[in-house]
């Protein structure tokens, strides 16, 4: 069984141009930069901040956010590389097709399908749970059944999914628009938090600026980050452990530069614009976390931060509580970018997937009226919206980690590998020190995944035997790569 048969690079370039199968090409550079921020510039700042620093890093917070920002600039400049290359829908899962051959390709796409749809997911709960502080603060709480901390079922996050999916189906063109108003105004917000939080930093809220190493039942047993079990150090938080720890569950803050890559057949000029796209993104986004992180563990004690919406709250907790709101507002229009794009980036993951076979193809049609992949986007939709409304915020946001960083190991590996085997591809974008970039960006990915806790190892290793006996059954055989004999035989 040839399991790792390539697809050209040449061949993934000439799928685009399929009639049936072909997406428009209407984004500029400014178009990827704006999905990037809009994507990346969300929970991090006005979910995870919180949740962080009361639980695992404390002030040190804004540490994580520099080490998981580096993590993440290491293996964007494999990406960019990558994007400049191989401009297809399908991001990793494309780049793994061409270098790695189809089952790591198929394995990457199976974890790609689970880190973004997911992803999706626990963004929509932040952003029910922004929606419920900002309802509450005007006197019009909604019931804690369908939202706040623990509901039964969360209503607000399913509904927030549903108006995207429509969006969505309705073109890449109108997602792109309604995407740059959004993120005006929650980046607005932002700067008016780094701004106004100046005025409420009190200097005892950072001292000590690394909490003393403690035991806590928030990583007890299987909770504990696995390298801490592996290596019989005592499960504690905070500390230097501490910090690292909190960098591998804020890096879920940076994911979405990757999601660019996944519009790249979409863009006008994709060997030029997505490079641009994916870097510049990253670069501002770093910055504007680190800044956030800093103002508010400086405004409210770290332990005394709420881990629900810990911005808007924290205005409240000095006594502005008309700042809070308008946080909260721009914390809605910011995490409803995020979950838009990653709904964007999950159906062109898919599409890609089934327009190779390993899916069923006839769902990688795209509408004649709206260019969009729209039967996929609504099943995703569908999807999400289940997740959504029934399964916890931080099991979800953990296991998309871990499945970010998994893809990050591969692209990062990947790129030397192409550049052994296909030395003679035009590279519009080239990474840096190769191959000692990628080399660092490997190991600095997989100590980060070593850092998550075991129990969501054991669920990622879980979902990942289900992908291989998928592929065993389905993919293999239906995939457009295959002999003739193996396709007769499927």
């Amino acid at each position: 069984m040839d399991i790792f048969r390539t697809k050209s690079v040449e061949q993934s370039i000439r799928d685009t141009e399929d009639p049936e199968h072909q997406l428009r090409k209407r984004l500029t550079a400014t178009d990827l930069t704006v999905f990037g921020i809009g994507v990346i510039v969300g929970t991090g700042i006005f979910v995870l901040t919180g949740q962080v620093a009361k639980e695992l890093a404390g002030p040190a917070v804004a540490i994580s956010f520099i080490v998981a920002g580096v993590v993440c600039g290491l293996a964007a400049l494999c990406y960019a590389e990558f994007a400049s290359t191989i401009p297809v829908a399908g991001s990793a899962y494309t780049f793994s097709f061409a270098t790695l051959g189809e089952f790591p390709a198929w394995i990457i796409g199976w974890d790609l399908l689970l880190e973004l749809a997911l992803a999706a997911a626990v963004v929509s709960v932040g952003w029910s749970g922004y929606v419920a502080s900002m309802l509450s603060s005007i006197g019009l709480g909604l019931p804690p059944s369908i939202a706040g901390e623990n509901p039964v079922v969360n209503v607000p996050a399913m509904l927030i999914v549903l108006a995207l999916t429509v969006i969505l189906v309705a073109g890449i063109k109108l997602s792109s628009r309604v995407n740059l108003i959004l993120v005006i105004t929650k980046i607005a917000v932002v700067l008016l938090v780094i701004v106004a939080g100046l005025f409420f930093v009190k200097a005892a809220n950072y001292t000590p600026f690394i909490p003393e190493a403690v035991a806590t039942q928030r990583v007890e047993g299987l909770k504990a980050p696995l390298i801490q079990l592996l290596f019989g150090i005592t499960p504690v938080a905070f500390g230097v452990i501490g910090i690292f720890s909190a960098a591998a569950i804020v890096f879920f803050a940076f994911i979405g530069f990757d999601i660019v890559a996944t519009a790249a057949e979409e863009t006008i000029e994709p060997q030029r614009d997505v490079p641009r796209g994916i870097l510049g993104s990253l670069a501002i986004c770093t910055v504007l976390y680190v800044a956030v992180s800093l103002v508010v563990v400086g405004m409210q004690r770290y332990s005394e931060l709420s881990t629900s919406a810990p911005l808007s709250d924290a205005f409240t907790s000095v006594g502005h509580a008309w700042l809070g709101t308008i946080i909260s507002v721009g914390a809605i229009a910011g995490l409803t970018t995020v979950v838009l794009v990653l709904l964007l980036g999950q159906t062109r993951v898919l599409f890609a997937m089934c327009r190779d076979g390993l899916l069923p193809r006839s769902l990688a049609t795209v509408n004649p009226r709206f260019g969009t992949p729209a039967r996929l986007t609504i099943i995703i939709g569908v999807v999400t919206m289940a997740l959504a409304g029934f399964v916890s915020f931080g099991e979800l946001a953990e296991l998309v980690n871990i499945g970010t960083l998994f893809a990050f190991v591969v692209v990062s590996a990947g790129v030397i590998v192409l550049r052994k085997t296909r030395p003679d591809l035009p590279r519009a974008f080239r990474a840096p020190l190769v191959p000692v970039l990628p080399i660092l960006s490997v190991l600095a990915c997989l100590y980060l995944m070593l850092n998550l806790p075991a129990q969501t190892w054991l669920r990622f290793l879980i979902w990942m035997v289900l992908g291989v006996v998928l592929y065993f059954t389905y993919g293999y055989w239906h995939s457009r790569t295959a002999m003739p004999w193996q396709k007769t035989r499927g």
